[in-house]
């Protein structure tokens, strides 16, 4: 597979755009799609399970959580926190309640993300937003079984930078015991030549702080016997897939490493 950096700017922004990838519909109808289940499943999920809508986590206006709790919680439930994609510049979390009815069912209290979208928020502020808002979550709630991450392309990005938080800076130690992340970007530096950047304005050096690839060795002290899934969509593109392999090499490395 050719480095991004031989592609010309119109096949790295093919390669980048994954509404371009469908193989049932075309790029404007698939996005409708996506925003259409998305909310037919908040809703759903909005009906079965108790609701704290805008629950501020921080100073911001759109620091918000939307958190979603079983019928029937447990003394030491489990907590899923959900990163929204729509590559930091599009979604929200009141399209992020989808996933909740099985997992209420199962008495997991789901918790979805609201961050401050480009071009309002850039890069930096965005990872801190998500980074305090877990801080937040796991300062709510003192008898947790275990804190769980998911999050789908920009938001597993954004879930990869929280694994490689240094806690000590929050005041708090997150039990995160498991994470899911769907077709991620886990290396920002190719995005940076792409029109994905026009909101976000990183430079190269943003790219790199903010990449989780740079990031993975010091993970093993940060999340201990966390179990990790990076997951990618059967029609992803090859840079996507790239991406997540790649991701997924160097923490095999840093599991295996004596």
């Amino acid at each position: 597979m050719s480095s991004w950096k031989k592609m010309d700017k119109e096949e790295l922004e093919r390669q980048y755009s994954p509404s371009r990838w469908s193989h049932r519909m075309d790029k404007d109808a698939v996005i409708e799609a996506h925003i259409k289940e998305m909310t037919k499943g908040t809703e759903k999920g909005r009906s079965v399970a108790q609701t704290m809508l805008d629950v501020l986590y921080g100073q911001g206006d759109v620091e918000k959580l939307d958190i979603y709790l079983p019928p029937n919680p447990s003394t030491a439930p489990a907590l899923l926190i959900y990163f929204h994609g729509g590559y930091w510049q599009l979604l929200s979390k009141e399209l992020s309640g989808f996933m909740v009815p099985p997992l209420a069912k199962a008495g997991v209290i789901v918790v979805a993300v609201s961050y401050a979208l480009a071009p309002k928020g850039n890069m930096d502020l965005i990872v801190s937003q998500v980074r305090r808002s877990v801080a937040f979550i796991v300062q709510q709630y003192s008898t947790l079984s275990g804190v769980y991450l998911c999050g789908h392309s920009a938001g597993a990005h954004l879930g990869a930078m929280v694994l490689c938080t240094d806690w000590a800076e929050y005041g708090v130690t997150p039990d995160i015991k498991g994470v899911l992340f769907l077709s991620g970007i886990y290396d920002l530096c190719p995005i940076v030549h792409t029109y994905v950047n026009d909101p976000l304005q990183m430079t190269e050096g943003d790219a790199l702080r903010n990449s989780p690839m740079q990031f993975v060795n010091t993970m093993k002290r940060l999340v201990g016997n966390c179990e990790i899934v990076v997951a990618v969509a059967q029609h992803d593109s090859d840079e996507f897939r790239k991406q997540s392999q790649e991701y997924y090499q160097v923490l095999l490395k840093m599991v295996t490493r004596k």
